[in-house]
């Protein structure tokens, strides 16, 4: 990081806490804030926090959008893939655990029953084209782009 920093003849700026005691009364509004805010996601917690465990690259080459996106441990049998206009939707599930289960758990960091992701695609595609790999825990998907959609060259005539 340093060498980056000098190389763009950047100075490092020294970390500066926040006193909350300088805020005064406002301390209160802050945590009855956070708690407010807990308890009204708190109803769709457990499908957010597994949101950034699927993390997604959505690119485009010349003629193809093309989504990778991490899935490990999922068997292609429980993944669900579609495509409706623009917007592309893949929905998969997890084992779910066992109810009465007696674990208590110090991390739980291992996602557990459906999710879904949706993305917006950058261009037209053709759906009935597009192909679906799964090799070691990466989702691929190559979308070839409608004849539209596509770059095209155009040359330039001389008089």
């Amino acid at each position: 990081m340093l060498d980056i920093a000098r190389r763009q003849n950047l100075q490092p700026v020294p970390f500066r806490s926040w006193n909350l005691a300088n805020f005064g009364g406002f301390n209160d509004l802050f945590s009855e804030f956070d708690r407010l805010w807990g308890e009204l996601t708190a109803p769709f917690s457990s499908q957010f926090r597994w949101a950034a465990s699927y993390p997604v690259d959505l690119y485009e080459t010349g003629d193809s959008v093309v989504l990778e996106m991490a899935v490990p441990g999922i068997r292609k049998e429980d993944l669900d893939i579609s495509i409706e206009g623009n917007q592309l939707t893949i929905r998969g599930k997890y084992p779910e655990i066992p109810e009465g289960d007696e674990r208590r758990y110090w991390v739980q960091g291992i996602p557990h029953g459906a999710f879904s992701r949706s993305v917006s695609l950058p261009a037209s595609v053709e759906v009935d084209k597009v192909k679906a790999v799964i090799n070691d825990g990466l989702l691929t998907l190559t979308m070839p782009k409608v004849a539209e959609a596509r770059v095209r060259k155009i040359a330039i005539a001389s008089n």
